[in-house]
């Protein structure tokens, strides 16, 4: 093996600080897509089944197939500065380093990385080791721990660090989900989303989903989404008949976490629910997933079921109160490495 000298000796100590989303592709083309698919599927952490049995089908049938129908649904979504992932997670981490510098002016250096695609998590960190970051953090922006997500950042982190010589103190925020400061600002974001357009029949928090073997197997992601979603209703007042947990963009024919969000807001409306709201409590940025898959698809099919009123609460993004409940995450995970700087 051929080791790269890592972390660089001038001098100075700062605490560099790694913030990390799931990623996107570089532009909404098929053959961009279809990068970005090829490293999303080929992570074990997100499809386990034996390599010798899913690589054929993922080369000979989904990359040559899935790259050219998903193109349209992030056309629908793409901005003028680019995906609306990339853009976000930049001025989350923009705002953290901020928050971080008018506390303790200049010790944290902030970057962001993409578990999949660009930035590289491999790149930051050789950015991170030229700036004087003898001691780094990585913030993964998943509120809930699943080994197919803050799993899949250590595993990336782990394979950098092995080529190493030099190598930092290394410290990984596991999970938040229970954070104050993150259900702070949820809870906010719905009393702020009420005030203006009301409040609906009921509240739906939907999660990103995974399959159902990863749970009977030990993963602690279910409990953790149901205990996130617990802790928002006790603070916002609500009985049980006001909302309900439901789980997003399966994939594959095996069984995933129920409920499934599409098939409940089509039951609901043939129930005779009107109106709903929904929020993504998991994803801590707008996305594929919460702007097209949830504000359009499954607005349409709600609709078209029977429902009136569907309104789509977004994402925490960069609002300041989750900016600061990061930022403070960062503050109390480094408390002693500040106080031997």
């Amino acid at each position: 093996m051929r080791y790269r000298s890592g972390l660089k000796d001038t001098g100075e100590h700062r605490i560099g600080v790694l913030v990390v989303n799931l990623g996107t592709p570089e532009a909404p083309a098929p053959s961009a897509v279809r990068r970005y698919l090829a490293q999303f599927l080929h992570d074990q952490r997100v499809v386990e089944l034996t390599r010798l049995f899913w690589w054929p089908i993922l080369h000979g049938i989904i990359l040559r197939t899935r790259p050219r129908r998903r193109v349209a649904a992030y056309r629908r979504i793409w901005q003028e500065q680019g995906a609306p992932l990339l853009c976000i997670t930049a001025k989350q981490a923009n705002g953290i380093a901020a928050a971080l510098l008018s506390r303790y002016d200049d010790k944290f250096q902030v970057k962001f990385a993409m578990r999949y695609g660009k930035p590289s998590i491999d790149a930051v960190l050789e950015h991170l080791a030229n700036a004087s970051t003898d001691r780094i953090v990585v913030l993964p922006l998943y509120p809930q721990y699943s080994c197919s997500t803050t799993g899949s950042v250590y595993d990336a982190v782990g394979q950098t660090l092995k080529h190493w010589r030099n190598l930092p103190s290394l410290r990984l925020v596991r999970d938040y989900h229970l954070d104050d400061g993150y259900l702070d600002a949820l809870a906010a974001s719905v009393r702020e989303h009420w005030a203006i357009h009301g409040q609906a029949d009921k509240l739906l928090l939907s999660f990103h989903g995974t399959p159902e073997r990863y749970r009977q197997q030990g993963d602690p992601y279910q409990g953790q989404c149901l205990a996130t979603a617990s802790a928002l209703a006790i603070r916002l007042g609500l009985t049980e008949d006001n909302w309900q947990v439901t789980f997003q963009s399966r994939f594959g024919k095996a069984p995933w976490l129920t409920p499934y969000t599409d098939q409940t807001l089509i039951a609901l409306a043939r129930a005779g629910s009107t109106s709903v709201d929904v929020i993504c409590p998991g994803f801590s940025a707008d996305c594929l997933e919460t702007l097209e898959e949830i504000n359009q698809e499954n607005r349409a099919a709600f609709l078209a079921a029977g429902g009136q009123t569907f309104h789509y609460i977004p994402c925490l993004n960069d609002r300041a109160d989750h900016v600061t409940a990061l930022a403070d995450m960062i503050a109390r995970q480094t408390s002693d490495w500040l106080t031997a700087l």
